[in-house]
């Protein structure tokens, strides 16, 4: 009688219990793989890999790792910024401040900011004017400061915003909040286009912002009280708050997208900051590190002030805000992926913005990815716009 040919896997009964490991893990391999080349979950496929850790119960490992990595990569001591992180005209439209007769109802334009690093850099704490103008009056005004007076190579960018010739949205992605379909959406569309002036990103993602997310009328998250919250009203005005007591729920209200608590309270960063803390300000971060970080604040006239930039504690951010007028702010996102703000200046005072005529708050050294995002399809996360206001 013949003898069965026994099979491979027959003769190496481990290599049976390896193949059926693999085909149990494919969806896991097709997971990764699908997170590797998404964009929406970062710039870098390092940063799509943690962030599809996190999303696979890895958030541990990513802290470990980022733990490792910022304390062995602090920003140096003493110094002077380089050439390119610094700001210049290659990276900022300066354009005409002369306001017409018939200019709308506008804010003050801002004062000087006085630098925390001595002797002030060129141009260090000086407003510039950036941006399509809005009925010929400029409504988005950049500066820089760096951080403090020990980590003087490092530059760190401010925008202030006028509200009252700036109209506030906040576009949805399926990524973050999730869900939708949404009316605004990633790309953002010509008919929006037209009016765009500045975009910049939002909050964390929501399973670690301690926040909710309100909508088209809808409660996507389920609002926390005493949360920071980004109010925007049916006018297009938006207000930085602690929810249920600064900002509240009313007919106005269009949309609310919360982060963590307030950072600034009364025009002073809240009490108990911690630059060691590493879980109420971004758990992912570990001890004594500096990382791009942003925030968002309100003055005391209402204008809207964005701080962003590399290599901050969450105090530098917090005394950033306060230099730049807030009366009360909150944490963005953060993470150099994340941390982006643009203006646009089409040739025209109707032309279309768009990522050939927008330019970062800083350098591409410092603040990664050109403006190429909020007019792509697969950017999937949230962020907010400010357009011109309608006459």
């Amino acid at each position: 009688m013949r003898r069965s040919r026994r099979t491979w896997a027959g003769r190496h009964p481990a290599a049976t219990g390896t193949l059926a490991a693999l085909v149990l893990l494919t969806p896991l391999w097709v997971s990764l793989g699908s997170a590797l080349t998404n964009p929406a979950l970062g710039l870098s496929v390092p940063a799509r890999f943690a962030e599809w850790l996190r999303d696979n119960g890895g958030g541990s490992l990513v802290n470990t790792a980022e733990n490792w990595w910022y304390s062995h990569h602090q920003p140096a001591v003493g110094g002077r910024p380089s050439a390119e992180a610094l700001p210049s005209p290659q990276h900022t439209r300066v354009l005409a401040t002369g306001v017409r007769h018939d200019s709308p109802v506008h804010l003050p334009v801002p004062a000087p900011l006085t630098p925390f690093a001595s002797p002030a850099l060129p141009g260090e704490g000086s407003w510039r004017p950036v941006g399509r103008l809005v009925r010929g009056v400029p409504a988005v005004y950049e500066t820089f400061l760096r951080p403090d007076s020990i980590h003087t190579s490092v530059v760190d960018g401010i925008a202030w915003m006028d509200t009252k010739l700036l109209s506030a949205t906040l576009y949805s992605g399926s990524y973050i909040p999730g869900g939708g379909p949404y009316t605004y959406t990633a790309p953002v569309q010509p008919s929006a286009a037209a009016s765009l002036v500045a975009a910049f990103n939002a909050g964390f993602r929501m399973q670690d912002a301690n926040g909710g997310y309100y909508t088209q009328g809808q409660t996507i998250i389920p609002l926390r009280a005493g949360a920071a919250s980004f109010v925007i009203y049916r006018n297009g005005r938006a207000i930085v708050g602690a929810w249920g007591t600064d900002v509240k729920m009313s007919s106005d209200v269009v949309a609310v997208r919360q982060n963590l608590s307030l950072l600034v309270e009364d025009g002073r960063p809240v009490s108990g900051l911690n630059a060691n803390d590493t879980t109420t300000w971004g758990n992912t971060l570990g001890n004594r590190v500096y990382v791009s970080r942003s925030g968002i604040g309100i003055t005391s006239d209402g204008a809207l002030v964005y701080v962003g930039g590399p290599s901050l504690n969450i105090t530098d951010l917090a005394n950033l805000l306060v230099r730049a007028g807030a009366v009360r702010a909150m944490e963005l996102d953060i993470n150099t992926d994340w941390v982006n703000y643009a203006t646009f200046a089409p040739p025209t005072p109707t032309g279309l913005a768009s990522p050939t005529n927008g330019t970062d708050l800083l350098p591409l050294a410092d603040m990664a990815g050109p403006p190429t995002r909020y007019f792509d399809t697969w950017w999937a996360r949230d962020f907010i716009t400010m357009s011109a206001r309608q006459p």
